[in-house]
């Protein structure tokens, strides 16, 4: 550490250590001290002899009361219940050292950084996404089955990530609000540490923590030569989950010294004085955190044991993801997707038979994809059409399903296709994890589903060659609705992810000097499946943009398709689509009718709305980065939510009343 700091010592405000236990020193100050292993004995016993609500293995007890702050209050301690879905999970409360919990063993967050599994074309030399966690057979713990060191890489990754975007103050105060543990196993172990306990909420509290611990290098390395073993260097996840039980304890125990001993040292005065005690004193008052472990799960079905445990840990996460930074809604939908998935799964809805597994693993797209997608008799390296199948079983209708998705959504009402787009979306985008997916994104959040998806049955066919597409374009030009709705489907994939079927821009109606149908994504292509020249250009673009190549055009005047002209963009086939969709693909520029002038009406109507909604969304952007919490008096609103009402009332004296369940 440099002794040159811009800043005067006085102006350096001195951090306290704040006190987190009734531990004194003779002379009536706190200090932290690392407990005794005798001090556990009686904690370890107390849990293992309560097999009605601790749920977990004597090496799991052990790691918890290790790390505990003050182990002989777990002696007798309260177990409480915590209602889930799909039963009760069982907690505790206590303080434990932050040094001995790792960070969730998730990368939901990361999209935009995370290969998946089910994107053919993702480079191994990025983050893999992580495989969901399995259930133990016997006990509340979850089961991670990545290689340990893909996981350490993903969890220290995550933690940069959450440093960068909400990092927490920690160091001069402590963490008041607990973070929520659950004990995890490795079978991927590779000969490394195959337990621990990590985080299911307060990553960024945990990982904030961490961040004001520096250690020497020694204390996380013991191969290291002795003159290299006392270079401090940040601590990072990676570290304590590659060390074991007794290591990571003797590494704390180390961090807690050397802290008081700087503060012991008399007092020069200096800045550099001041800021290496701040850093002993944040050191300290990061050491800590309030938890509440998960010790146990009972399922409401006794016959399922832990079967349903980790989507009970998901449904928990969910729940409480409240806080500052909560789950954009990307990811939330992502997770609902996969609780869907997996409550289709526990519940035998995916398929009776043995092949149930290869359903769940395909739609997920965390592991196992190409074998499971082969199981299905799908070919595992065209990515369209594992995104159908997302489609095909999210878009199924049944009284047991769709009581399942609502409560999975935690929506009541009708399913409409608006609630399902959702996870279709996040699912079906992890087949193109590898790709920059913002504008596919864009346009297929304007819903990429029609009614004919719902409401007529259909199934996905290995359609991976050439021949096999013509052979379904034939079968849906002969009046197959099967082969109608798998044609539509791989199509709108096909157009969308190469950028030539977008959200309707602002700027079409200038380009094709016309009008154009801005309706959904879904609906453009219901309503090119029902033109015989709609059903040809969504087959050639299934062919060329499996190739590589650029979505041909319909030629009305020669009834044939054509490359379009050079100078069109994705954005410019967009609006010529929408356009031939509205008047047919012989454009002509002309004077708008009345009926279009209608349409356009419409159109600014609804551009009027997002624009409203966005600066909505700026004020309260502004206010969260105010931290104005106060409400808004009534009289500055009223007026506001007038108009609202009105325009409510108003539009819907002119539209379609809303659908039935879908």
């Amino acid at each position: 550490m440099s002794d040159n700091f811009a800043t005067e010592p006085e102006e350096i405000a001195e951090i306290s250590v704040i006190p987190v236990t009734d531990r004194r020193t003779k002379d009536g100050r706190f200090e932290h001290r690392l407990p005794p292993l005798s001090q556990t004995t009686n904690a370890q016993e107390y849990l293992e002899g309560r097999p009605d609500v601790v749920h977990l293995p004597p090496d799991a007890i052990r790691r918890i009361v290790y790390g505990a702050v003050e182990p002989d209050q777990l002696e007798n301690i309260r177990v409480e219940r915590h209602r889930v879905e799909t039963g009760w999970l069982m907690m505790i409360s206590y303080r434990a050292y932050t040094t001995m919990i790792s960070p969730a063993i998730e990368n939901d967050r990361l999209l935009a950084d995370a290969h998946y599994a089910a994107d053919p074309h993702a480079s191994e030399s990025r983050t893999m996404a992580l495989s969901m966690p399995d259930a133990h057979d016997a006990h509340a713990v979850l089961v991670h089955k990545d290689g340990f060191t893909d996981i350490v890489e993903t969890v220290d990754h995550s933690a940069r990530s959450v440093l960068a975007g909400n990092r927490q103050e920690v160091g001069a105060r402590i963490v008041e609000r607990p973070l929520t543990l659950v004990p995890a196993t490795f079978t991927g172990a590779d000969g490394k540490a195959a337990d621990d306990v990590t985080t299911v909420d307060g990553n960024c509290r945990l990982c904030s923590c961490q961040a004001c611990i520096t250690v020497a290098e020694g204390w996380v390395d013991d191969s290291l030569p002795s003159k290299e073993r006392h270079k401090q260097i940040p601590l990072r996840p990676s570290h304590l989950m590659r060390l074991s039980l007794e290591g990571r304890r003797e590494l704390t125990r180390n961090v807690i010294r050397a802290a008081h001993q700087r503060l012991a040292k008399t007092k020069t005065g200096t800045a550099y004085d001041r800021m290496a005690r701040n850093q002993a004193a944040s050191t300290l008052n990061a050491i800590t955190v309030p938890v509440q472990a998960i010790v146990g799960y009972i399922d409401d079905d006794p016959e399922r044991g832990m079967q349903r445990f980790p989507v009970a840990v998901r449904t928990l996460l969910m729940r409480m993801n409240v806080g500052v930074t909560p789950f954009s809604p990307g990811a939330k939908h992502a997770v609902s997707a996969e609780e869907i998935i997996t409550g289709l799964h526990d519940e035998g809805l995916l398929s009776p038979t043995s092949d149930a597994s290869a359903w769940r693993d395909a739609l997920i797209g965390r592991g196992s994809v190409a074998p499971a997608m082969e199981k299905l008799g799908l070919d595992p390296s065209l990515p369209d059409l594992r995104f159908a199948l997302v489609v095909q079983q999210l878009t199924r209708k049944s009284p047991r399903f769709n009581a399942l998705m609502r409560s999975k959504l935690s929506s009541t009402g009708n399913l409409t296709l608006g609630r399902r787009n959702g996870p279709v979306v996040e699912l079906g985008l992890r087949s193109y994890s590898s790709r920059e997916t913002k504008s596919a994104r864009t346009a297929l959040e304007t819903i990429c589903l029609w009614q004919d998806l719902v409401t007529q049955s259909w199934s996905v066919d290995n359609v991976n060659t050439d021949e096999e597409v013509d052979a379904l374009l034939a079968r849906a030009e002969s009046g197959d609705i099967s082969a109608s709705l798998l044609l539509g489907t791989l199509g709108m994939i096909a157009l969308v992810m190469s950028g030539y079927l977008l959200a309707p821009a602002g700027s079409a109606e200038a380009i094709t000097g016309t009008t154009i149908d801005r309706s959904s994504v879904g609906d453009i292509i219901r309503k090119l499946l029902t033109r015989s020249a709609g059903r040809l250009l969504l087959a050639d673009a299934i062919k060329r943009t499996r190739a590589g190549e650029t979505p041909r055009w319909y030629d009305e005047d020669n009834d044939q398709l054509v490359l379009p002209p050079s100078d069109w963009k994705g954005s410019t086939y967009n609006a010529y689509l929408r356009g031939a969709v509205r008047h047919g693909f012989k454009l002509e520029r002309r004077g708008m009718t009345n009926d279009e002038r209608e349409a356009n009406a419409l159109t600014k109507f609804q551009e009027g709305l997002v624009e409203a909604d966005q600066r909505l969304r700026d004020l309260k952007d502004m206010r969260d980065k105010n931290g104005t919490t106060d409400r808004l008096r009534w009289t500055e609103v009223e007026a506001s939510f007038n108009q609202i009402k009105g325009l409510e009332r108003g539009l819907r004296r002119i539209a379609e009343d809303e659908p039935e369940e879908q």
